[in-house]
């Protein structure tokens, strides 16, 4: 793993060529993870070389290499996790330049919410560990194929579309969520589930709470704080604001990806170029990078 000596401003790394946007469409709208903060000051990307970057503080703030060879970027408070193109999952503490610490092998997805990390592994299996880097992994279940940490909240979709969700210590009860799920999202006190069919839906509350539906046609479904963004099939983003039943406001067309934390919103267009706002929902955008195949928030 190729590990950042200190902070290097790396904005020439970022402002070069494009990568073919079918390449990126793939990548973005085919993603298992979330890539949505809970109002942290860090972006993250991932580039079509594999160059994970990261910046904090403002949207100009410079970008600072993290490390190369990278499918996935997480980020979390002052916690920085990366997935390596072999499986090998990596997380820090701290600055920007603190050391790695290496967590796991044989990982297909990597979660990061508070002191929680979780992990899923190439035979499905989700582990989750809670206090330090070096804390010891606690299985949650088999059979996952997404894996949702925040606050004391776990979600998991298992290979036959049920999704569940946990609350409170790790070895919690699981409750039973919905079917016919491919993806599922957690913030707060919300869960969203993305359907096989294309279906939105979001809950506030308990984990009983009646599900709300959101809207239809939609490819990636992202919550932070009382934000909702959905990616729709013909690649615009839209965020609405405040409760469940909040009007949607038109972001953006020619998206490939959505990210959400606090009040900023992220979109990765088709033509690889990354744009941040932050604000109000009409707010102007900033653009961040280019070449870019993944966005994180904190």
């Amino acid at each position: 793993m190729r590990k950042s000596a200190g902070l290097m401003a790396v904005a020439a790394l970022v402002a070069g060529a494009t990568v073919a946007s079918s390449a990126v469409a793939t990548a973005a709208t085919g993603r298992l993870r979330s890539v949505s903060g809970d109002g942290g000051n860090r972006i993250g990307i991932v580039q079509g070389n594999g160059d994970a970057n990261v910046k904090e503080g403002g949207l100009s703030a410079p970008w600072v290499l993290e490390s190369g060879n990278v499918k996935q970027v997480v980020l979390a408070g002052d916690r920085i996790g990366v997935l390596e193109d072999n499986g090998v999952a990596w997380v820090k503490e701290g600055g920007l330049s603190a050391g790695w610490v290496r967590e796991s092998a044989n990982v297909k997805q990597l979660a990061l919410s508070g002191n929680r990390i979780g992990v899923v592994q190439g035979n499905g299996v989700a582990w989750v560990k809670e206090g330090g880097l070096s804390a010891g992994w606690v299985q949650q279940t088999g059979n996952v194929t997404d894996l949702e940490l925040s606050g004391n909240r776990i979600g998991v979709v298992q290979g036959n579309g049920e999704a569940y969700v946990k609350e409170g210590g790790l070895g919690a009860g699981w409750v039973n969520e919905a079917g016919d799920v491919k993806r599922i999202r957690l913030s707060g006190n919300r869960i969203g589930v993305l359907k096989g069919d294309g279906g939105a839906f979001v809950k506030e509350g308990g984990l009983s709470a009646a599900w709300v539906d959101e809207a239809a046609g939609v490819v990636q479904l992202e919550l932070s704080g009382n934000r909702i963004g959905v990616l729709k099939d013909q690649g615009q983003a839209y965020v609405k604001e405040g409760g469940l039943s909040a009007g949607w406001v038109d972001q953006a067309g020619n998206v490939i990806q959505i990210a959400l934390s606090g009040n900023r919103i992220g979109v990765v267009k088709d033509d690889g170029v990354a744009w941040v706002k932050e604000g109000g929902l009409s707010a102007g955008w900033v653009e961040e990078a280019s070449r870019v195949t993944e966005l994180a928030f904190s």
